[in-house]
């Protein structure tokens, strides 16, 4: 009796066309919202292309009548070197960042505890609440500051980073969204969590929480960026010199002879630069969480 022998099968190797994704195909609509989106990236470019083009001009060629991308005397950077003089640039860089990211640490927090308490607990009075906090978002920022000052005042936190800080800490809007978000994530893997005995505080922490990192790390660069530029406040809650923040700063350092465009362009740049760094670190976070909870929606 012949014994059969065992053939091994030959592996199946992946030629180029089966490894190779298939490509999707251009329709009409792609194309018109790629062109559109490209012209509006032209027309906010232009601004800030005129506004860097400005910055490194001479005071001369930036007060010309005539409007050149090519300044007669050659770019410089006498603009900044008068910024850099005038002003103290890395103290005030310190101050807005450390303000801000307190802001967004405490911001984040105190959000996201209330926006789980409105997802997840039933309580009297939430709806009412919920009807607060939405109404609390057309508020303009500016009709409150004169009652924010008096309660600093009466705290005795005016000149100090306390003041700047914990009136920008209550976001309603960054609420709503993260309450939005919230809602979102299945209740089953709560109620999976307390059968086997996890309090509220645990499931908030180790599955709410890491569920929601997307729209978390979106929420606290919208708030950091707002932070970094909010100039009206800072201005108001201080006037101590040490304590002064990059956009306020840079507004001590005018020239009384007349608008200085140059200079004006330089300081607008300085105080920039950081925050387009973030979004270029953290577009994919800003991208991905505004598309998870439908914020361009709302």
């Amino acid at each position: 009796m012949a014994i059969p022998t065992l053939t091994r099968p030959t592996p199946r190797t992946n030629t180029s066309q089966e490894a190779r994704k298939p490509r999707k195909k251009m329709t009409a609509g792609k194309i018109a919202a790629l062109v559109v989106a490209a012209f509006i990236a032209v027309l906010w470019m232009i601004p800030f292309a005129w506004a860097t083009a400005t910055a490194f001009k001479t005071e001369t060629d930036a007060a010309a009548p005539k409007v050149s991308w090519m300044p007669p005397s050659g770019f410089t950077a006498e603009a900044f070197v008068k910024v850099f003089q005038d002003g103290n640039i890395p103290l005030w860089t310190w101050n807005s960042f450390y303000t801000s990211a307190a802001i967004t640490a405490i911001t984040l927090v105190i959000s996201a505890l209330v926006a789980y308490a409105l997802s997840r607990i039933d309580f009297k009075g939430k709806k009412v609440l919920m009807t607060v906090i939405i109404a609390s978002i057309i508020i303009p920022p500016p009709v409150l500051i004169i009652p924010l000052f008096y309660q600093m005042l009466a705290l005795h936190l005016i000149d100090t980073s306390w003041a700047i800080i914990l009136p920008q800490v209550i976001h309603p809007a960054m609420v709503f969204v993260l309450k939005k978000f919230f809602d979102q994530i299945p209740r089953e893997l709560e109620e999976a969590a307390v059968m086997d005995g996890a309090s509220r505080l645990r499931i908030f922490t180790q599955i709410i929480l890491p569920l929601s990192q997307p729209i978390l790390a979106a929420v606290a660069i919208f708030v950091f960026i707002g932070a970094w530029n909010n100039f009206l406040w800072p201005f108001i809650a201080t006037n101590d010199g040490g304590l002064l923040t990059l956009p306020v700063g840079l507004q001590t350092i005018k020239s009384a002879y007349g608008i200085q465009y140059a200079q004006n362009m330089a300081s607008a740049l300085l105080a920039a630069l950081p925050l387009i760094l973030v979004f270029l670190f953290f577009q994919r976070q800003i991208i991905k969480g505004v598309a998870t909870t439908g914020l361009a929606g709302t």
